[in-house]
């Protein structure tokens, strides 16, 4: 067990404890709700698992490690940081191909531009939700004004590499 699952599973026991402070109601509002979400997800995680290990194995390795390697620098961010904004879905379909990338030899730096830019700029999202409910004016200076921010992720990222050395993968 990781140090992150244990802090989750320690936040859970927490909440577990407030949940039964509240009473037995509560305790099976929540079972059921957690059921509901655990039959939802797991056949998304049945899926992308697999199609992250598909992914890795048929990835050619020196494209990413060309691309966005450990070695691709700045470019390699700034390329990172485009290629997030059109990864399509959520977190189930782009954790995966994360995955993949990171197998395929990305550098740490090159995937926290890559994850930045598709926490801020996923197309998908902005044609089905922001657009139609705020407006392209707004659209445009949204993604202007956060435009530098993947890269500056990135290149941050890099300097924490320096100082505490990590790779993917590893907690």
């Amino acid at each position: 067990m990781t140090a992150g699952q244990a802090f989750l599973w320690l936040v859970a026991l927490i909440a577990l404890g407030f949940c039964l402070r509240r009473g037995p109601g509560t305790l099976r509002k929540v079972g059921t709700e957690t059921g509901q979400s655990l039959v939802k997800i797991l056949p998304m995680f049945a899926v992308a698992l697999p199609m992250a290990a598909f992914l890795a194995e048929l990835m050619p390795a020196d494209a990413a490690v060309a691309w966005i390697g450990p070695d691709s620098g700045f470019m390699g961010v700034v390329i990172a940081s485009v290629a997030g904004g059109f990864m399509p879905g959520g977190p189930f379909v782009t954790f995966p191909l994360v995955l993949a990338f990171s197998k395929a030899g990305a550098g740490v730096p090159q995937m926290a531009a890559l994850i930045t830019g598709w926490s801020i700029f996923a197309v998908h999202r902005i044609i089905t939700w922001e657009y139609p409910v705020l407006g392209w004016r707004f659209v445009a200076m949204r993604m202007v004004s956060a435009l530098p921010l993947p890269i500056i992720a990135g290149l941050l990222a890099e300097l924490v590499v320096e100082v505490f050395p990590i790779t993917l993968g590893v907690p």
